[in-house]
């Protein structure tokens, strides 16, 4: 994979959900709660007014309704900005 974040965007690729499971009972994956945690991929180079802080390699929580969904080669990763992401873990 070859992408490259424009500006202040990142690219990120979320946490799998956790799966619970009650009593034998399965939950859908429309169910689940969407994961607030990822690892950054790649980084924008920032922009004059922003600096980009974040790194690849980064683990980080974010908004629950932050970025964009994207698929490539059938994988889901999310773009955002960098504002968007709430904290850096570790």
């Amino acid at each position: 994979m070859n992408i490259k974040p424009l500006a202040d965007r990142v690219l990120i690729e979320p946490t799998a959900a956790e799966e619970t499971t009650m009593a034998g009972i399965i939950i859908p994956d429309t169910a689940k709660e969407k994961p607030l945690k990822g690892k950054v991929l790649a980084v924008g180079n920032g922009t004059k007014d922003e600096e980009m802080l974040l790194k690849e390699g980064d683990t980080v929580l974010y908004g629950k309704y932050a970025g964009t969904e994207v698929e490539i080669e059938g994988n889901k990763y999310l773009i955002m900005r960098q504002s968007d992401v709430l904290a850096v873990i570790g």
